[in-house]
């Protein structure tokens, strides 16, 4: 299993690796120290293997010539683990992390299989197009990236409590999740920050949860008090499908991550695509789930007080619709398609 750097490529890999240890398979990882996987995979009880390897999408010059010279050591690194674990397939959620062992699988004829999470591949999952065995996508606007026969649609796996979230019963409020991630979003902050006042005095009432990041949820928090509003502001979600079953009406970033949960949880949203992803994949993204009827898209340099109000109050009409578009999107199976393909291309040991 390879590819990293954020959790949006490490989770959906352990889902996957789960999968296969379920069916009695062995997995191991290859990642960096600096990722996400660094954690996370010791964490789940996988091994993983270490390589040095940096990005060259959205860097300067410098960067990239550095990448570059460190391009044939990494590979070699890859090559000594996948030597040493002698492993029968290759499983790769892309990303630079990805680079490395996925030549080196290719070079020692490693089957391989690769998941693209988003609507833009990425440019590690764009140069190895042509010699993966097979992509599995999230979105139908991927599959042209890919040679007519390799890619399928498959989703992208997400914890299975998502898919346990009920339809959102009208209880006589709007409930609305604010979430910028983990680490939360200034942006995302400052815009909901500034609708509060607009909120107190709609017709509808609201109820916020606010997932604002620890940098700034004393100080929003504080000032929440003060609006008389209904919710709480809370630096970290830490059962977001229990927040998605409290919720009407999400606001996120649309990571692949994000956009899949939505989707298995039946929750329509508010998308803000990140500004500076590679590829502008969030953005991508964000424009799939608006084209299916489950979103509707702000820019970030749209992104208001007054604007995201009157966003959600427009679309607390046409809820329920948007609800059943978002759950049409979800992919179930995605982590057993993913064993099921990976069993039926491995290698012969």
């Amino acid at each position: 299993m390879t590819g990293g750097g954020t959790g949006g490529h490490v989770v959906p890999a352990l889902a996957v690796a789960d999968e296969l240890k379920r069916r009695g398979h062995v997995c191991s990882f290859i990642g960096t120290r600096e990722g996400f996987e660094a954690r996370l995979v010791p964490a789940a009880g996988f091994e993983i293997d270490y390589i040095q390897v940096a990005g060259l999408n959205r860097v300067g010059r410098a960067a990239q010539l550095r990448t570059l010279a460190q391009l044939p050591f990494s590979v070699a690194a890859a090559w000594s683990i996948l030597d040493r674990r002698r492993p029968a397939a290759m499983f790769s959620m892309g990303g630079y992390v990805a680079g490395p062992p996925m030549l080196a699988a290719k070079l020692q004829r490693l089957p391989q299989v690769l998941m693209e999470p988003n609507a833009m591949p990425g440019l590690v999952s764009r140069w190895t197009s042509g010699w993966v065995a097979k992509a599995l996508v999230s979105f139908d606007e991927a599959m042209p990236f890919f040679p007519p026969g390799v890619a399928e649609v498959t989703g992208v796996p997400v914890r299975e409590r998502f898919f346990s979230v009920p339809p959102k019963v009208a209880d006589g409020r709007l409930t609305v999740l604010v979430t910028g991630g983990s680490r939360g979003s200034q942006r995302l902050n400052n815009a909901i920050r500034e609708a509060w006042a607009l909120f107190a005095q709609a017709t509808v009432p609201v109820r916020l949860i606010q997932q604002t990041g620890s940098a700034m949820q004393a100080e929003m928090e504080r000032e929440f008090r003060q609006t008389g509003l209904d919710g709480l502001v809370t630096a970290f979600v830490e059962d977001m499908p229990a927040a998605f079953v409290e919720a009407d009406l999400v606001i996120c970033r649309s990571g692949a991550g994000a956009v899949a949960e939505l989707a298995a949880a039946g929750r329509p949203a508010i998308l803000v695509p990140f500004p500076f992803a590679a590829d502008d994949h969030q953005r991508r993204n964000a424009e799939a789930l608006e084209r299916a009827g489950a979103a509707r898209v702000v820019l970030d340099h749209e992104l208001t007080g007054k604007r995201l109000f009157e966003e959600v109050m427009a679309l607390s009409a046409v809820l329920t619709p948007m609800a059943a578009a978002a759950h049409s999107l979800a992919k179930p199976e995605a982590a057993r398609r993913a064993a099921t393909v990976l069993e039926q291309i491995a290698r012969v040991q």
